[in-house]
């Protein structure tokens, strides 16, 4: 195995860094997550259509550039960096395979496409809030009730003369209050021949004007809710929820005879739940790249940080004992950069990077808080976004012992007997 980038790896890095430098310092992230899209639509536009972000992993015949997850996962490192709020990776790295995998020729020559050039951002809604469950990096997603089942509960869709039609509700959907097109995981089939599908829900771009703003101002945080009410499909709401890290903004998604249309074929053969595991597996690797680069970032500053501050006459990065703490961070970060590497390789090691990763941007940003003293706990520097993302990524696609946990379990470190791992699944 050869670990070194190629020149073209490197430019995308190098070229990423150096722009976001530029456009996506704390100010301006601070502004992006306070607009209606929750992120820069300006600095989206440039990502994509100057940079081609979305598309780096998108076959070539659809517009996109035919690389590997490596490169995404490189792009992500670098956004990660930034604590960029972007549609990146709802888009790009949940929505965009499921499509590709499942999807019908026509499906993918339509939305594809779309995406790659930045046009359409997609959005992935679960119900329950559940996308590591659904994801299968947690328990395996055939057995475990993260869909609600066929009885009640979860999402279910109808099928009848004028089409399918979802009812029911997702929470905590990355980015699903703004993305141009749902794909909706539901329940079809009743209660003895139950099965999950995935369904296409086209929308509407918050518009501004019609956006209904709530917003509650203590203790000089913000707090926001949007309600869009007035998207083109009928009987969807979709409602940006007040989130512990504002630069990922969650939604939820309500659906009340929503029409709907599936994606790809209605066929016994579809194995819906294994793409979404698939995709599970090289998501963990991208959003363990994207912790680390979290990670990294908060430890650069906080290095800078040390040799600026001085106490008793001195810099306090010159005294032993913050020498011995930022060189444990490092060797954590470099640990966890290493495990994302050979995840975003061999995607089936997603899982235990991504546990290590996040395990990894939790202890660096506590750190980072600690030695930036005063004020690091103050609302105005932005230590505590580290903190935020660290936590926010956590429950969103954790936790980590359960990520290791069910790793364990797919090795077979507990046994072969396939019960045990059902049962498992079942469980978390």
């Amino acid at each position: 195995m050869d670990a070194a980038f190629t020149a073209e790896q490197d430019e995308i890095r190098r070229t990423l860094r150096d722009l976001l430098a530029r456009h996506a310092g704390p100010g301006e992230v601070r502004a992006a997550v306070r607009t209606a899209e929750g992120h820069d639509p300006a600095l989206w536009r440039r990502l994509a259509q100057g940079l081609g972000l979305p598309g780096l992993a998108l076959p070539e015949e659809y517009g996109g550039a035919g690389c590997t997850p490596t490169e995404l996962a490189l792009a992500c490192e670098e956004t990660g960096r930034a604590l960029l709020p972007s549609p990146l990776l709802a888009t790009a790295v949940l929505a965009a395979p499921l499509i590709t995998a499942l999807g019908t020729p026509s499906q993918r020559a339509e939305l594809l496409p779309r995406i790659a050039d930045g046009t359409l951002t997609a959005a992935l809604a679960v119900p329950g809030g559940s996308t590591a469950a659904a994801l299968g990096l947690t328990g395996d997603n055939r057995s475990a009730p993260w869909s609600g089942g066929g009885r009640a509960g979860g999402i279910q869709a109808r099928h009848g003369d004028g089409g399918w039609r979802l009812y029911g509700e997702a929470d905590r959907v990355l980015d699903g209050h703004s993305a141009g097109l749902l794909l909706v995981a539901a329940h079809t089939g009743g209660y003895p021949r139950s099965r999950t599908l995935l369904f296409l829900v086209p929308t509407e771009l918050l518009v501004p004007t019609e956006l209904q703003v709530r917003a509650e101002v203590s203790g000089g945080a913000s707090t926001e809710a949007f309600t869009d009410a007035s998207s083109g499909a009928e009987g969807l709401t979709r409602t940006r929820l007040t989130s512990l890290d504002e630069t990922r903004p969650l939604a939820r998604v309500e659906l009340r005879g929503t029409p709907a249309v599936l994606l790809g074929a209605d066929t016994e053969t579809v194995d819906v739940c294994g793409a979404l595991a698939a995709t599970g597996r090289t998501a963990a690797a991208v959003l363990a790249a994207e912790a680390v680069g979290a990670a990294a970032g908060a430890l650069e500053r906080t290095v800078a940080y040390v040799k600026e501050r001085e106490q008793f006459g001195r810099a306090i990065g010159s005294f032993q004992a913050v020498k011995h703490r930022l060189a444990d961070l490092y060797v954590r970060v470099e640990a966890a950069r290493s495990a994302a590497y050979y995840a975003a390789w061999d995607p089936e090691a997603g899982p235990l990077a991504l546990a290590q990763a996040l395990e990894t941007a939790r202890t660096v940003a506590g750190e980072a808080v600690q030695l930036h003293g005063g004020i690091g706990f103050t609302w105005e520097h932005e230590a505590h976004l580290y903190v935020k993302r660290a936590a926010a990524d956590e429950l969103l696609f954790g936790p980590v012992h359960r990520l290791r946990d069910h790793a364990a379990v797919r090795a077979g470190l507990f046994g072969d007997e396939p019960s045990r791992a059902l049962a498992h699944g079942a469980a978390v």
